[in-house]
C-alpha cells in the first residue's frame, strides 16, 4: 500500500458529528506519571479539539455528548493495512477446516457438515482454512469424493493460494480429470473468485456485518486489497449506510487500465463517500506463499531438492515487473508489491529501485540482511502480517530450516529504520489488529515459547504501525479513536488478543459503543 495511511479527514459520515466530551480518560502512549492523570477530551468537527481537566460541555447552543470513561484508556483508532474484505465476509460463513491435522481429518469434517447441514440443492459446499504443508497424507480428490456424494466440494487453503476440489467441483470449474484435485496459484484464484460470486446485495450485507465487527475491535480503517476492483462497491456500500470504516481500495493489474483511464490516483477521495473511501495502491503479486510452497526463494524448500518447483514460483520477470510499476506510478498510483520469499523480495526491491517510485512490499517474510538495509535506503514500507508467523512457525521450521532467523524479521526491519505497517491479510488471519500487535510484540501464541524473540517489536512500535504512526491522542489529530479497558502498551500477549474494546469513534462519531 502507499506510504501514508488515510484517516486524517474530518468528514466521517453522512451527518456532521455532534461534539463529544470524554471525561476521565487515560491516554495511551504517556511518557511520565504526570501525563497519566485522568483528563477530559473534547472532540469537535472530526478532530481532537481540547485535552485538559474540567472542560466545558456547552458552548452556546453547541451541547456535547458527555461520556464518562471512568479511567478507561483512550488511544488512536486502529488500521488494518492488508485486508481482502469480501473474502473475509464470505469466510465467516464457510466451513472451518483450519483445525484439521491431516487430509483425512479435513475430509471427515466435510462429511460431518454434509450430513448435518448440507447446502441447498445444486449449491457447493465451500470450506476454508486447510494447511497441508505439515500433513503426513496428501489432499486428493478421492478423499473428498468418498464423503461428498453428489455435492461439489471446494476447500480454500488458509493462505488463499491453493484450493482442494472433489471430482464434481473439478468438472464444474474446467479441471475434469485433474490428477489430485489440488490447484495452486492462478488456477486456485480463478476457482476462489468463481465460488465467491454471490449477489451484490447479499455480499454487501455480509460485508456490512464484517465491518461492524471490525469497528467493535477498535478498527477505524482498512486497506482493501480484493483481487477485483472494489472502489465502486465501497461507494455503493457507503451510500447504503456502511459508514463505520475508512477504506482505501486497491487495484490489481487486470483493472489498472480502467483506473488509469478514470484518472484515479492513490489518495483520491471517491465522490459521494463522505470522505470515507479513497483510491488505494496498485497491488501486484510476484510470488506465491510459504504454506503452498510457491514463495520464490533463493534456495530449495527442504525436502523438495531436485524438484523443478523446489524454489517456488516467480510470477513476473524483471522487465514485466518494472513496466508495471512504472505504468502504475507514473499514473499516480503507489505500488504495493506482494513478495514473500527472499528471491521475490530481492526482485521487488530491484524493480522498485529501478523505477524510483517508492511504495510497499506486502508480507516481506524472508529477507537477506542486505535487503533489510535496502528497504531503509529506498524508503520502502514493509507491510507485514505478524499473525502469519504464529500460523507458519512450524512450517517455516521445516521448509525454511536454517533460514528462520531472517524470516518474519520485524525487529531487524525496525532497527534499520524501515517504516512498518501491520495488517492481517484477512481472511488469512483475523481482522483484529490487537491480534497482530500481540504477535508482533510477543511472537508467541497458545502458551508456546516465543519464536525467534530477537525479532520482537516494542509495543510502542507495533501500535504506531497499526495506527498510521500515532501512539497517543493529541490536540489537532483526527478523532478516530478507540477506548479500551487496559493500556495496550503494557498488556500481556493474552490481554492483547482478547482486549476489551469499550468504544470506537470515527471522526468523532460513535461506530461502536459498549460504555
Amino acid at each position: 500500500m502507499s506510504a501514508v495511511l488515510p484517516g486524517t479527514g474530518t468528514d466521517a459520515g453522512p451527518e456532521k458529528a455532534r461534539p463529544v466530551l470524554l471525561r476521565n480518560a487515560r491516554l495511551t502512549g504517556v511518557h511520565s506519571p504526570e501525563d497519566a492523570a485522568r483528563v477530559d477530551v473534547l472532540l469537535r468537527g472530526g478532530v481532537v479539539a481540547e485535552i485538559g481537566q474540567g472542560l466545558v460541555a456547552v458552548e452556546g447552543a453547541d451541547v456535547a455528548d458527555v461520556v464518562d470513561l471512568d479511567g478507561c484508556w483512550l488511544g488512536p483508532g486502529l488500521w488494518d493495512s492488508h485486508v481482502h474484505m469480501d473474502q473475509w465476509a464470505l469466510v465467516r460463513r464457510r466451513l472451518d477446516v483450519s483445525a484439521a491435522g491431516s487430509a483425512a481429518e479435513a475430509a471427515s469434517l466435510v462429511g460431518e457438515r454434509l450430513r448435518s447441514q448440507p447446502p441447498a440443492p445444486g449449491q457447493p459446499l465451500i470450506g476454508y482454512g486447510f494447511q497441508d504443508a505439515l500433513w503426513a497424507d496428501e489432499p486428493t480428490r478421492a478423499l473428498l469424493d468418498a464423503v461428498s456424494g453428489d455435492v461439489p466440494v471446494v476447500l480454500v487453503s488458509k493462505d488463499l493460494h491453493s484450493v482442494w476440489l472433489d471430482s464434481r467441483a473439478l468438472a464444474a470449474h474446467g479441471h475434469a480429470g485433474h490428477p489430485t484435485g489440488l490447484l495452486r496459484e492462478a488456477d486456485a484464484f480463478a476457482v476462489s473468485t468463481a465460488v465467491s460470486a454471490v449477489s451484490e446485495d447479499q455480499l454487501d450485507e455480509w460485508v456490512a456485518e464484517a465491518a461492524e465487527a471490525a469497528a467493535a475491535r477498535g478498527v477505524v480503517g482498512i486497506v482493501d486489497l480484493e483481487m477485483t476492483l472494489s472502489v465502486d462497491r465501497w461507494a455503493r456500500r457507503v451510500a447504503a449506510g456502511t459508514t463505520c470504516l475508512r477504506v482505501r481500495a486497491g487495484v490489481y493489474p487486470a483493472d489498472l487500465d480502467e483506473v488509469v483511464a478514470r484518472g484515479l490516483r492513490t489518495g483520491d477521495v471517491i465522490p459521494g463517500t463522505h470522505g470515507l473511501v479513497e483510491m488505494g495502491p496498485a497491488k501486484i503479486i510476484t510470488d506465491g506463499s510459504l504454506g503452498t510452497r510457491t514463495a520464490w526463494c533463493r534456495d530449495a524448500y527442504v525436502g523438495m531438492e531436485g524438484d523443478p518447483a523446489a524454489r517456488g514460483v516467480a510470477t513476473y520477470g524483471k522487465e514485466a515487473l518494472v513496466d508495471h510499476l512504472r505504468r502504475a506510478s507514473s499514473a499516480g498510483l503507489v505500488p504495493a508489491v506482494h513478495a514473500i520469499g527472499d528471491a521475490a523480495n530481492a526482485s521487488a526491491l530491484d524493480a522498485l529501485e529501478e523505477v524510483g517510485c517508492g511504495g510497499s512490499i506486502e508480507h516481506a517474510q524472508l529477507l537477506d540482511a542486505d535487503d533489510v538495509a535496502r528497504f531503509a535506503r529506498l524508503g520502502i514500507v514493509a507491510s507485514i502480517q505478524p499473525e502469519h508467523a504464529m500460523d507458519d512457525r512450524d512450517v517455516a521450521d521445516r521448509l525454511w530450516a536454517g533460514r528462520t532467523g531472517r524470516s518474519f524479521a520485524w525487529g531487524s526491519l525496525a532497527e534499520a529504520g524501515v517504516r512498518l505497517q501491520l495488517g492481517s491479510d484477512a481472511p488469512v488471519a483475523p481482522l483484529d489488529p490487537w491480534v497482530a500487535i500481540a504477535a508482533a510484540v510477543w511472537r508467541a501464541r497458545d502458551g508456546r515459547d516465543p519464536w525467534h524473540p530477537e525479532q520482537r517489536l516494542a509495543a510502542r512500535t507495533a501500535l504506531a504501525a497499526s495506527t498510521g504512526g500515532r501512539t497517543r491522542v493529541e490536540v489537532g489529530s483526527a478523532a478516530d479513536l478507540v477506548v479500551t479497558e487496559c493500556d495496550p502498551l503494557t498488556a500481556s500477549d493474552d490481554e492483547l488478543r482478547h482486549l476489551a474494546v469499550s468504544a470506537t469513534l470515527l471522526g468523532g462519531r460513535w461506530t461502536h459503543r459498549a460504555l
